[in-house]
């Protein structure tokens, strides 16, 4: 999880979707049936929020256990 965070959305055949949002709004991800996921980046944001929360999805969609994100994130599952 440390590789250059381009090299880990390539290696899990992550697509990312750029998408006008609020303030409040910080990255949303999809895994597909056929195991892809689609990550959705809101525009407008810090580049180090992103990378944050594109390692903190990815993370999860993998299962596997990283550090506490921050008190002001959170990731949600639905």
């Amino acid at each position: 999880m440390d590789a250059p965070l381009d090299e880990l959305l390539a290696e899990f055949n992550v697509d990312v979707s750029t998408l006008e949002a609020g303030p409040g709004f910080t990255g949303g991800a999809y895994v597909r049936s056929d195991g892809g996921i689609l990550f959705v980046r809101p525009a407008g944001r810090p580049e180090a929020e992103w990378e944050m929360m594109a390692r903190a999805m990815l993370g999860r969609a993998l299962r596997v256990p990283l550090p506490d994100l921050p008190d002001l994130y959170e990731l949600t599952e639905l």
